[in-house]
């Protein structure tokens, strides 16, 4: 049966809902993808994630083969342009088939009379592409990132911002987190063999497997019973380094979607775990996660700065806070990140952060653990808001050997920028 939609026109709409009304990919894409193929919902998401992490390129070339960009009502064929030169540059589609299908996107899209616009644009791009590339190359946009994060990110690592960059323009790999009730890695590593899915063990990580190929989780040995996680490797060390026993009561503070969590749960299959996020929605991923793995914990809606609504008065024994932030460590998974965030909303988040540190921390016991954690690479969210937190705080110990957290940058084949921090209440 032949397909009714027009997958790059979905995808023009797709980016346009991103850069000019400030939607996450997350939240357009599954109400985008509710009547497509399996198939084709991986080659949408290529296109939309591939034409977001090379946006500023993507723009420059559209700016060199038309004179006026299309503006206003016309705004998504600008996007359906860019789809197609995105085809073009980066993915193995047949030049002609990805000119016709993004050609006809513009009928989808009810501007039939542009398609003759359309395809002079990509033509005259195949004609010049070698000539454009080479241009590009000596154009700002090579970094492919907006100005202030650059400049954030060059102030705060000087010498290592050109390896950020570049580990954030990659495609990530995909690490899976092996549940040590059902094997271990080494264990679950020779089952993908059997299936032909290659894998990299982790020197520090002991349930951690990079894949050489991202694949389907239908594909993964036993993953609906629960033998595995989807996890970046960086994610992976949270739970590690809580270090959660069996029979404590422990707190996952902004949960959702829950990996974290189940890691806990995993490590101690007897914990009293209590996973509490702000977004009702994103907690039905926690209820899922805990579903599929058959483990249980008490879930609640619940904001971080206000614990006296939710908590009971209990206190824990460890608490992992996997703090609001602006996630640039994981711009690799979710480009869009890069064209959402703002300035500005570094200073808000670590303020909220801050909030949220100071209104959890009576709710540890004394002698217990407290691992701050984000998937951010700035030192305002990270290191600085840890040594701001213990000068106001004497009972506060830093207990991971480092002098005010561990900040992990993205590496190719490493995991995600992420930072954390264990601090131990003392007896004050």
């Amino acid at each position: 049966m032949k397909n009714t939609y027009n997958l790059r026109s979905i995808a023009a709409i797709a980016i346009g809902q991103v850069i000019d009304k400030g939607q996450s990919l997350s939240t357009v894409l599954p109400e985008l993808q509710k009547n497509i193929s399996d198939k084709d919902k991986s080659l949408l998401q290529e296109i939309c994630f591939g034409v977001l992490r090379y946006l500023p390129k993507l723009e420059w070339f559209v700016s060199q083969l038309m004179e006026k960009p299309l503006t206003g009502k016309q705004r998504t064929l600008h996007y359906l342009i860019m789809v197609g030169i995105y085809q073009l540059l980066y993915t193995r589609i047949p030049a002609h088939a990805a000119l016709a299908e993004t050609v006809n996107g513009a009928v989808a899209l009810k501007r039939p009379q542009l398609k003759g616009l359309i395809n002079g644009v990509l033509r005259s791009f195949q004609r010049q592409q070698a000539q454009l590339e080479e241009r590009s190359a000596n154009h700002n946009s090579q970094y492919l990132h907006p100005s202030w994060l650059l400049k954030r990110l060059q102030n705060a690592y000087p010498s290592e911002w050109q390896s950020i960059v570049e580990a954030n323009n990659q495609r990530p790999p995909m690490w899976l987190r092996v549940n040590a009730q059902h094997h271990s890695a080494e264990q679950y590593q020779r089952l993908l063999e059997e299936i032909g899915i290659t894998s990299e063990r982790h020197l520090k990580h002991p349930s951690a497997l990079r894949l050489s190929e991202p694949t389907s989780v239908a594909k993964l040995p036993g993953f609906d019973d629960g033998w595995s996680t989807v996890q970046d490797v960086s994610a992976q060390g949270c739970a590690e380094i809580l270090a959660p026993q069996n029979n404590e009561h422990i707190l996952d503070l902004c949960a959702a979607p829950g990996g974290k969590t189940t890691h806990i749960l995993e490590l101690a299959p007897k914990a009293h775990v209590v996973a509490v996020d702000i977004d009702e929605s994103r907690l039905k991923r926690v209820n899922e996660n805990l579903s599929r793995l058959k483990q249980h914990a008490v879930v609640i809606q619940g904001d971080g700065t206000t614990p006296e609504q939710w908590a009971e008065g209990k206190l824990f024994d460890r608490i992992l806070l996997d703090a609001p932030c602006s996630a640039t460590g994981v711009i690799r998974r979710h480009p869009d990140i890069k064209w959402l965030r703002r300035d500005s909303d570094i200073n808000e988040l670590t303020v909220l952060q801050a909030k949220i540190l100071e209104s959890i921390w009576p709710y540890l016991k004394v002698g217990g653990t407290l691992v701050y954690a984000t998937c951010s690479v700035m030192p305002e969210e990270n290191s600085l808001q840890i040594k701001n937190f213990l000068a106001k705080h004497p009972e506060a110990k830093l207990n991971d050997g480092t002098s005010a957290g561990l900040q992990i940058l993205p590496s190719e084949t490493g995991g995600d920028g992420f930072f954390y921090a264990r601090l131990v209440k003392q007896i004050n």
